[in-house]
């Protein structure tokens, strides 16, 4: 695959599902080769995928849709760090980001009749369906916080993923060294800065104002 694919009197190069029905091994080599062209080249490419790892192989600005709407655009770091909608949370990340019901109580998020410490302030005026969004990479195991059962463990070779059901609502943590075992009492830490509230999908929490420099 060489330079003779894109044409020079072009400015955009539209890639649609392109890898869909190809090998999986075939599909990794020819998804190397389709970065490799894009750095030598100089047009712009969009590239079309319900594929998240195409997506962040590919791009420098990810554009994501749902139901034809735009719901999110960025970075492949800036979508995993701070999804805007619960969707993007889905879909960028392995697995997809924890999502919570909620509600609020005397202007804090609860979950399962618990406060739950956000990221910073709720926006004025939040209504709807409300949830709290959290990465598995951002759920730990302590000796405090909330009780839960473990469900089930998967080991993915760098880390476990541990699957613990609160109240019916299943939580995934990111889990490094010895995990617990199935049927074993835990109990989560959520990462404040990580953790936010969405109205309606629509992320509804602001990040606390840092501090400046005296």
């Amino acid at each position: 695959m060489g330079r003779g694919l894109v044409r020079d009197d072009v400015n955009v190069v539209m890639f649609d599902e392109p890898l869909t029905v190809i090998d999986p091994h075939l599909k990794w080599k020819l998804r190397t080769k389709l970065k490799e062209l894009h750095q030598r080249v100089s047009h712009t490419m969009i590239y079309v995928t319900h594929d998240q790892t195409e997506a962040l192989t590919f791009a420098d600005q990810v554009v994501v849709m749902q139901l034809g709407e735009v719901v999110q655009i960025g970075t492949p770091e800036e979508l995993f760090e701070r999804p805007a909608h619960t969707f993007v949370g889905h879909f960028i990340g392995s697995p997809g980001m924890n999502v919570l019901p909620a509600e609020i109580k005397d202007g804090q998020a609860h979950f399962n009749g618990q406060p739950i410490v956000l990221e910073g302030p709720i926006q004025n005026g939040v209504e709807g369906t409300l949830e709290i969004g959290i990465r598995p990479e951002f759920v730990a195991l302590g000796d405090t916080g909330i009780a839960g059962t473990v469900t089930r463990v998967s080991d993915v070779g760098r880390h476990a993923v541990v699957q613990v059901t609160i109240a019916g609502t299943k939580i995934s943590a990111v889990v490094n060294g010895i995990p617990p075992a199935t049927g074993d009492t835990v109990h989560l830490q959520f990462t404040p800065h990580q953790t936010r509230l969405y109205a309606n999908g629509w992320i509804a929490s602001t990040p606390a104002q840092k501090e400046s420099a005296a």
